[in-house]
């Protein structure tokens, strides 16, 4: 008879303290000694982690009203604009978002020192209404004092991504870092065998209502991320080589720790927010078991060139040669550099791992799987 087991099964473990805990890593490394049916009697959970760049990323704030109300019709934090078009004091701040006044500041610093506690400079002004009769308003904000703040990310989480590189003939400054010429470095941004998506690539126990990690808070899997494929080309061990599944995640805010998210700048591409994110996989039966011991030899990605319009592939490569530090393209050496952080990756998966050793964190039922199907559009110009 074929093994397998439940999520009630396995939070019933969670809550009598006795369910057993591996990251994406240590699963990794018991799959050279152990079977997939080995590894399904032996380990309960696996937790994964990532943290890197997600610029689809923001919050959505309500401010409370004042005496006498305003309905904003322009909102700045910290001199980053806030969308104003929802309700009279609600906005929501993206991630991408630059400074009217400050380089190399944006949407993604607010949010980070926001949740870090800091007091926050809103301004916000309106025409005034007879129901809104205030016109302008400057005062400062912080975490405690508005009425909610929850982070709603519309695509986090890449399934895979594809690493760059530059066959120009000048450096390029592009959201994928610093890319020198003649392909001297190839940046890549995805956790590898860590990564949320690649230890359950069928989405099996990943769907909406999957209770997830998101920035030290527990979060949800709120729907597909936007730009979310399924069907593209795979490898031989049938994972993705490139984007694929993307996903919609929501949080509270005021639940989250700053060190599992930080808001940055790229020279010549602008402001972003790195996102700590994690995902907990329940192994329920052998195939999750063999998916979940996936290793960075296993996972590969294809190279773009960055240095032409149209990005090509150039080139493919497995994760543990991007984490070696440098590959050979094109018949000479290319350093390899990670734009996300392979170290915090590892610590929001011990971090979920000692959450639900310790009764913290349980395990959900999705409500509705994700696609298994779709494609991405290309827009249409024309003018």
């Amino acid at each position: 008879m074929t093994q397998t087991k439940s999520i009630t099964e396995i939070n019933a473990k969670i809550k009598s303290g006795q369910a057993v805990v591996l990251t994406a890593e240590e699963v990794s490394r018991l799959a050279e000694e152990c079977s997939p049916k080995e590894i399904l009697r032996k380990v309960d959970v696996v937790t994964t982690g990532t943290f890197g760049p997600m610029c689809s990323s923001g919050i959505f704030i309500n401010f409370g009203h004042p005496n006498p109300p305003i309905r904003m019709q322009k909102i700045f934090l910290n001199n980053v604009e806030a969308y104003a078009g929802i309700a009279a004091v609600d906005a929501y701040l993206g991630a991408t978002q630059l400074s009217t006044t400050q380089p190399k500041y944006g949407g993604g610093h607010v949010i980070e020192e926001l949740i870090a506690g800091k007091d926050i400079r809103l301004r916000a002004y309106s025409d005034g209404t007879d129901c809104y009769p205030r016109t302008e308003i400057d005062t400062l904000i912080n975490r405690d004092s508005v009425n909610e703040i929850f982070m709603f990310n519309p695509r986090n989480a890449y399934q895979n991504y594809p690493a760059a590189t530059n066959s120009g003939k000048r450096t390029i400054y592009t959201y994928m870092g610093t890319l020198r010429p003649h392909c001297a470095n190839v940046n890549y941004s995805t956790s590898g065998e860590l990564s949320p998506l690649l230890n359950d690539p069928d989405l099996r126990t990943i769907g909406i209502g999957t209770r997830i990690f998101l920035c030290g808070a527990q979060g949800y899997i709120a729907w597909s991320g936007t730009q979310f494929r399924r069907g593209g080309p795979v490898n031989d061990f049938g994972l993705p080589l490139q984007n694929d599944a993307t996903l919609a995640v929501i949080g509270n805010c005021k639940e989250m720790n700053n060190r599992y998210l930080k808001g940055v700048f790229y020279n010549g591409y602008g402001a972003s927010l790195f996102i700590g994110l994690g995902i907990p996989i329940p192994v329920l039966d052998e195939d999750i078991a063999r998916r979940v011991s996936v290793s960075n030899r296993q996972i590969e990605t294809i190279i773009r060139d960055y240095g032409q319009v149209e990005k090509p592939e150039i080139g493919r490569v497995n994760y543990a040669e991007l984490q070696s530090g440098s590959i050979r393209l094109r018949g000479k050496r290319a350093n390899t550099v990670s734009m996300a952080s392979l170290s915090r990756a590892r610590e929001v998966a011990e971090k979920l791992k000692a959450q639900i050793k310790a009764g913290q964190f349980f395990l959900s039922t999705m409500v509705q799987p994700l696609p298994q199907e779709s494609s991405i559009q290309s827009l249409t110009v024309n003018i």
